[in-house]
């Protein structure tokens, strides 16, 4: 092992000894129930909250991804920027909603809002299954991209599928421990980093490898302009129709994925929320940093064998050993973050609903009320399914690589076909059980249909919103087509529901 290898291992194994102390630590004094662990008891104030979602936008993706995809494409790759700022603008009133909707009936994530909202434990636990495969893949693709950030900032020295283990144990240890709490106080220490490394890399790469900022915009225009314009170099049809419909699909995803959904229901108030939704979209000018660098790599290595190295191949290539280990521990925390979150989600997602016999809607169910003792098991039983979750990510990144990470083509796709039966649902009261399971599973079939076809996009159009717009009619269909429902549906409101209230409270 070299020196510089050497050093930049060393300070990764410190980075990740402190993460495990940070995650850990951050449990001490609190409460050991379910609420506590899967949504900080609804404790978390406008800081925090602001991190932990910031953590789950700003991936291991974030640092190979966003560079590749600007070394491969170009302009194309915006549209991350441009979904998550507008996303974040519908979450200012969506956010505020579902807090008041899951406040007022104990709720704790989607499937116990759909299960509540349709008093039916099986469409519960339909949502649950549905978001956990559509989840998984993407634990893996963080699991993948930390061993890739790992290499490649060790200098080859530390194996893909060790750093892959090392990433699982970190992540598993302090979630296990300290749920989405522990994620939090990591998050602080991810984004100190991450605004720390690329703040500095906007400056030093053009400097470094070209004549400033300047003559790198120059150079991009006079020698790359296809990378400049949609639909970009060699894109795939990735064009303007593509960029519109996904940042669209996207925007209004987010709002719903389990994982966004669980820092809404962490917040003390909606209020925080509506301060959190104003204040993300500024973080996303960070990824314009990794984008830029990727770019810069045309000129410098312009027969790069994997795009996805972009960023760090110049980073190991112009910089000393110890900011070489900085910036990847900066990048291996961004896949970690997002990872525990994801696993977390999963693990509540099975929770109350199929773990914890239900959250006492189903008016066929027996369980009307849940004793301390009955949440602590339900806690324990989460914590199993978040590591059997894992385990699964781990083996599949270990031994088939390309299995599930194709499946994470799907998951954005995927987990649309989830906004009718978790956010429509809340605001239209006449919609059916019928009309949303029906609408869902046309959509999902839709889905895998475009994909498997190889017709996504289609005409340009991204393939899931083709998908939900289906689902859409076949929901709107069925319910105007079956008995107007009877029961009264809560309608969520942007006002502050006291946190007290329990499930059993009339809907």
């Amino acid at each position: 092992m070299s020196s510089s290898a050497a050093i930049a291992t060393t300070i990764f194994g410190l980075a990740m000894v402190a993460t495990i102390l940070i995650g850990v630590l951050s449990a001490r004094g609190r409460d050991k129930g379910l609420s506590e662990w899967s949504v900080s008891s609804r404790g978390l104030g406008v800081l925090f909250i602001w991190l932990l979602m910031a953590g789950e936008t700003y991936t291991s993706f974030s640092f190979l991804g966003t560079a590749g995809w600007s070394y491969s494409f170009g302009v194309p790759i915006l549209y991350l920027v441009a979904y998550l700022t507008v996303g974040f603008a519908v979450a200012y009133v969506v956010g505020p909603a579902i807090w008041t909707y899951a406040s007022r009936h104990g709720l704790i994530s989607i499937a116990d809002m759909a299960e509540h909202r349709f008093r039916s434990r099986p469409v519960g636990i339909l949502v649950a299954v549905i978001a956990t495969v559509f989840l998984v893949p993407y634990i893996q693709v963080q699991i993948q991209g930390m061993g890739v950030v790992v290499n490649a900032m060790t200098y080859g020295s530390v194996d893909l599928k060790v750093a892959a283990v090392i990433s699982f144990v970190v992540a598993e240890v302090f979630i296990l421990v300290s749920g989405l709490r522990g994620s939090a106080w990591v998050s602080a220490l991810k984004d100190v980093l991450v605004i720390a490394a690329v703040v500095f890399l906007a400056v030093y790469v053009p400097m470094h490898y070209l004549d400033g900022f300047g003559d790198f915009m120059h150079r991009m225009v006079a020698e790359k302009p296809e990378w400049l314009t949609f639909p970009g170099h060699d894109s795939a049809g990735k064009g303007g129709t593509w960029f519109i419909s996904t940042l669209l699909l996207n925007a209004v995803t987010i709002t719903i994925f389990p994982t966004t959904v669980a820092g809404y229901l962490s917040a003390r108030d909606p209020n925080a929320l509506r301060r959190n939704a104003v204040l993300l979209p500024w973080y996303q000018l960070l990824l314009f940093v990794p984008m830029m660098i990727g770019a810069t790599a045309l000129f410098v290595m312009p027969a790069l064998g994997n795009p996805d190295l972009a960023l760090f191949s110049l980073v190991t290539d112009s910089l000393p050993a110890p900011a070489v280990a900085i910036i990847g521990v900066a990048g291996a925390l961004s896949a970690i973050v997002p990872m525990s979150v994801f696993m977390l989600a999963i693990g509540t997602l099975w929770g109350r609903t199929l773990l914890g016999g239900g959250n006492g809607a189903d008016p066929r169910s027996r369980r009307t009320g849940r004793t301390p003792a009955d949440d602590v098991r339900t806690k324990r039983l989460s914590q199993l399914v978040c590591l059997i979750a894992g385990l699964i990510a781990l083996a599949g990144a270990l031994f088939y690589p390309n299995t599930l990470v194709q499946l994470s083509v799907l998951s954005y796709e995927g987990l649309a076909q989830l906004v009718p039966v978790v956010l429509l649902a809340l605001f239209w009261r006449r919609m059916t059980k019928a009309g949303a399971v029906a609408g869902m599973l046309v959509g999902l079939a839709v889905v895998v249909a475009l994909w498997a076809s190889g017709n996504d996009p289609l005409y340009g159009v991204n393939g899931g919103i083709v998908a939900l717009a289906v689902n859409l009619v076949v929901t709107v269909a069925v319910t105007l087509a079956g008995p107007a429902g009877h029961q009264r549906v809560p309608q969520p409101t942007t006002g502050t529901t006291p946190a007290s209230a329990t499930s059993k409270e009339a809907p």
